[in-house]
């Protein structure tokens, strides 16, 4: 499978509690262990960054399926929920999607959103398990 673009990001510290920057500088942020597991919250997590990036990847899904479908959206409203679970063997994430079309049809909104989702690169890794490689650099 051929990349069409690579993004990069740099973590530095403990991982809740340090730095995360993208590779060209555009984003760069503190993060803190949130207050609700303990932490002063100062900064922002990893649950929140995956939020925001599954949140922007579904709408941009929404929009590429309406215009396939020759449908029209004026509003679009994605918002993506992640929650850190306690699992046996670690910890494990969950997601819920919930998307506001105005003006769209019930029943049109629904179908949209499900197709987006079968599309959406972020709803294709988590749900399908992505290609994950980790190596260390020495």
């Amino acid at each position: 499978m051929t990349a069409l673009y690579i993004a990069t990001a740099l973590s530095t510290g403990t991982g809740r509690e340090g730095h995360v920057e993208t590779s060209d500088g555009k984003v760069g942020l503190d993060l803190d262990v949130p207050k609700e597991l303990g932490g002063s919250g100062a900064g922002t997590n990893p649950e929140q960054l995956v939020a925001m990036g599954y949140a922007a990847c579904f709408s941009s899904a929404l929009g590429a399926t309406a215009r396939r479908r020759k449908a029209a959206l004026s509003a679009v409203e994605v918002t993506c929920e992640v929650s850190l679970h306690q699992a046996d063997d670690g910890y494990a994430l969950s997601f819920e999607i919930t998307a506001r079309l105005a003006g769209v049809a019930a029943d049109e909104a629904q179908s949209l959103v499900a197709e987006a989702h079968t599309v959406c690169p972020y709803s294709r890794a988590f749900s399908h398990g992505a290609a994950t490689q980790a190596r260390a650099a020495v």
